[in-house]
């Protein structure tokens, strides 16, 4: 019973990190952009709702919900004076530029907030659990894994039942096409961006409940999201969350055998699935 106890941590915990993975994952269908900052987006989320918590006095969620327009906001503009000169055919540009912005964001956080580390305050949620039989769940891995699975249905809705999701899938295929149909492709890769960006202020959120957060925790949020979003395949928003769980299972696995191996054990786990499925688990493209 322990072992099915250690697995189940494991999944709700894959929850968090299919929350890092949906924005990136999302930008990437759409617009094949690679954004080496994402990391550090989600953690400027999670200070922008720390300084709201702190100054506001108000609880995290609705600190989240402010959080979101402003985040959302910035996504847009982000995407739509910066990202979209850096897309063509050559996908150096934009590694290079944000890979820029990485280091600038960590640096003006360092500035900003210093390198202490913080938390968002859970008022007893994070010690609040549910007995299911014999197994004792946390409430707010709970709240998560369910938050992970809302957020892959929305957007999931989003691509196949709204013109939107029909834009970005018609700028997706062919920018060139859709522009003369009417489709503005820069403003699509611009809301697509802001929509993830909407995602990322979620995970911040359950980041900064979790566990504490500093300046420089950008780059590990970064990598875990590249690695559930490759696990699952690329385009696949499913797969992001079964990659996600995945990570999140073999590093309590790793965990339980040797506290020591537990970020080896997920980084593993991500190299014995690309040798036995090159392409992911569930590889398709958002058409």
């Amino acid at each position: 019973m322990i072992w099915v106890d250690t697995i189940v941590q494991g999944i709700l915990l894959g929850g968090l990190y299919a929350l890092f993975a949906a924005g990136l994952s999302l930008v990437f269908g759409i617009m094949r952009l690679v954004n080496l900052a994402h990391g550090d987006l989600i953690v400027c989320a999670a200070y922008l709702i720390l300084v709201m918590v702190t100054l506001l006095g108000l609880s995290p969620f609705v600190a989240a919900l402010v959080a979101a327009p402003v985040m959302f906001a910035a996504g847009w503009l982000l995407q739509r004076y910066l990202l979209n000169r850096t897309l063509g055919s050559d996908i150096l540009p934009p590694l290079l530029v944000t890979f820029g912005l990485s280091i600038a964001l960590q640096n003006a956080l360092l500035e900003t907030f210093s390198a202490d580390s913080q938390r968002l305050p859970t008022d007893g949620i994070s010690t609040a659990s549910v007995q299911l039989g014999s197994l004792n769940l946390g409430v707010l891995p709970l709240l998560t894994f369910g938050s992970a699975i809302l957020v892959i249905l929305g957007l999931n809705q989003l691509f196949y039942r709204t013109e939107l999701g029909r834009a970005f899938r018609a700028t997706s295929d062919d920018p060139v096409t859709a522009s003369l149909m009417g489709i503005r492709p820069g403003r699509i890769f611009a809301t697509a961006t802001a929509i993830a960006m909407l995602v990322v202020t979620l995970g911040a959120l359950y980041l900064g409940m979790r566990a504490n957060f500093d300046p420089a925790i950008g780059p590990a949020r970064l990598i875990y999201a590249f690695e559930a979003v490759i696990i699952g395949g690329l385009g696949s928003l499913w797969g992001t969350l079964a990659g996600g769980i995945v990570i999140g299972v073999a590093q309590t696995l790793g965990a339980a055998i040797n506290p020591e191996w537990q970020i080896l054990a997920g980084h593993l786990a991500f190299l014995i699935v690309l040798l036995i499925w090159p392409r992911g688990l569930f590889p398709r493209a958002l058409d």
